[in-house]
């Protein structure tokens, strides 16, 4: 009975596997470097399916007996896309595969039709502004990751067999490609390249810019002349009364007497007192005889 009651349950164990169906179109989704693998659901009637993911790049494939290594970000998970793009880090053909799970039940594995390479990436143009700061040419580029560097193309319109060229490496900020002229326009367009798998985009659509010196000197000349009939308004009444005061010190001064002259009475009283004193010296004086003012003259 033992023996018996393990067989039925192996049965149903290896019946309930092939019922799960291993998942389906089985592709990958891959621009700019990014690579999602994707497939179609599993579909169980009132339970929940999971999936893991495995792959197997040239080395599993030469060098350790074509073993797979599981991708943890995408075990047992129940999206059907995993993002590969941190495990196919090399430019070789990678295999993968899926595996569905429903409690203990699991389907076969189901595997990527032919091998995938980075090199297949899609690229795209780079997202771009061109300015125009003055008479200065800047663009302004998207910052895709460290793995991209641009090709820009710029011309002044009309001149396209004299176009320039320049490598932006790393996107850290505007580029300034070139000072420009009064009057054209100037042309941009640009182009991704990926150094580790030696491939460009096509060019991005092109932007056209024309120089706006004469403006911008117009502004500042403006933003000066304000500046300066403001700070005249602020002044010239503080020049004015300072002017006045200097001239006043100048042509009247005020002069200061000094102590010893300085007398407490009024102009009246000194009037009066100068009288009686005149008169007082007038009582005192005495003449005398010319006989005596003889003799003193003799003696």
């Amino acid at each position: 009975i033992f023996f018996l009651s393990f067989f039925f349950l192996l049965l149903g164990i290896l019946g309930e596997d092939a019922l799960l169906p291993a998942p389906q179109n089985i592709s990958i989704l891959s621009t700019n470097m990014k690579h999602f693998l994707t497939w179609s659901p599993v579909i169980v009637q009132g339970e929940t399916v999971r999936y893991s993911v495995e792959f197997q790049g040239e080395y599993e494939r030469e060098y350790a007996n074509e073993s797979w290594i599981p991708i943890c970000e995408c075990s047992l998970i129940t999206a059907t896309v995993c993002n590969i793009t941190d495990d196919i880090s090399a430019t070789v053909a990678y295999n993968l595969r899926v595996r569905a799970d429903v409690g203990v039940g699991r389907s076969e594995w189901g595997t990527l039709e032919g091998f995938f390479n980075r090199i297949t990436t899609s690229l795209t143009p780079p997202l771009m502004k061109v300015i125009a700061d003055g008479y200065h040419l800047l663009v302004e580029l998207e910052d895709m990751g460290p793995a991209f560097q641009f090709c820009v193309l710029y011309w002044k319109k009309g001149q396209e067999s004299r176009m320039q060229r320049k490598v932006v490496k790393e996107v850290s900020s505007v580029v300034h490609l070139d000072a420009m002229e009064a009057g054209p326009d100037y042309c941009v367009k640009a182009q991704t390249y990926v150094e580790a798998i030696n491939r460009s985009s096509s060019f991005s659509q092109t932007q056209c810019v024309r120089a706006q010196g004469g403006r911008s000197v117009w502004l500042v000349t403006a933003l000066i002349s304000s500046a300066g009939f403001a700070v005249a308004a602020l002044t010239l009444p503080f020049l004015t009364w300072k002017t006045s005061k200097v001239f006043q010190y100048s042509c009247c001064p005020v002069a200061v007497l000094p102590e010893t002259l300085k007398v407490s009475e009024s102009p009246t009283q000194l009037i009066l007192c100068g009288s009686e004193e005149a008169e007082q010296c007038d009582l005192t004086v005495r003449v005398m005889p010319s006989e005596e003012v003889l003799r003193l003259w003799i003696q």
